[in-house]
This record gives C-alpha cells, structure tokens and sequence, in this order.
C-alpha cells in the first residue's frame, strides 16, 4: 500500500493533494496485496467525498476495477455512501458496470440494505447510459473501461478453460 493509498483511505485530503501535486505517486497505482484497489477505491469505500473529487482532478480514473471487478462506485455503495456516489455521478463516471458476478453497484447498495443508495443509483443508472450514448453522438470521449481488467479476464479463462 503506497503513502497516497492510506492518506486516501484515512480521508487526510490536504496529503492527498500534496502526494500527487509533487508527483510522488501514480492516482491508479493498483495495490496487489489489496485486490488491486487504487486510491480511489479506497477513498470511495470509506466516504471521502472530498478526497474522492481530488484524486479525480488529479487524473484517477474511477472506471478501474480490482481483481473482482468492483469500480469505486461498487465499493461507495457497499458502505452506503450517497455523497460519494452522486459525486462520481456528477463527473460522469461509470456507476453502473458490472463486476465479475454480473452485480451493478445498485445490486451491491440492495445486497447491505442501503435504500437510499439503491434508489439514486437505479436513475443514475439511465442517466449515465444517457450521457454515453450522447457522448458517442457529438464524439466526446468517455474514460468508462478498464482495459487491463478486461485483458486480465481473458487471460485467466484462456488459463482456466472451462471443462
């Protein structure tokens, strides 16, 4: 876990931003010992809207996923976090991909009982289809996949044919 992992995770945004204006770190580094979590992720994991919006300005992508294919949104609402989620929302990040179960992050707000959560993600869900469907018309492009990820998968069912 770098330096900028735990300030990101404690929520310590004035280290956050000192981390990343010095360069120090990369915002996507991906912690292997953590199931590939970036800073992001764990900021969103634990409500840091604030950190949250930093690390996005300082170009964290919040389309990466960890090895199980859960996105910052995932996480934010696994903890029931509304303000993180209407903030990715906000900056038009993916909040309705699927992790490697087939579960949205609406499902994983529905699975720890976060109504709330539940409730905002399921019209998020059309507007963030809207605006990328949008995008595609006028030619602006969307940062919404993890490429690594996605390559990462085929590797692992070319590795492990299924019998």
């Amino acid at each position: 876990m770098t330096e900028l992992h735990q300030a990101a995770a404690a929520g310590d945004v004035d280290r956050v931003e000192q981390i990343l204006q010095h360069s120090k770190c990369n915002p996507d580094e991906r912690d292997i010992d953590w199931s590939h979590k970036t800073p992001l992720h764990w900021a969103a994991a634990k409500g840091h809207a604030e950190t949250v919006r930093v690390l996005i300005e300082h170009g964290a992508r919040p389309c990466l996923k960890t090895e199980h294919g859960w996105t910052p949104a995932h996480f934010a609402a696994e903890s029931g976090r509304l303000t993180v989620l209407r903030l990715l929302h906000s900056l038009h990040a993916p909040i309705d991909r699927e992790d490697c179960c087939g579960d949205k992050p609406a499902r994983i707000a529905e699975i720890y009982g976060h109504q709330d959560c539940v409730r905002f993600l399921q019209r998020a869900e059309i507007e963030c289809q809207a605006y990328r469907r949008m995008a595609a018309q006028k030619g602006i492009s969307v940062d919404d996949s993890d490429d690594e990820w996605t390559e990462q998968g085929k590797g692992n069912e070319r590795n492990n044919p299924q019998t």
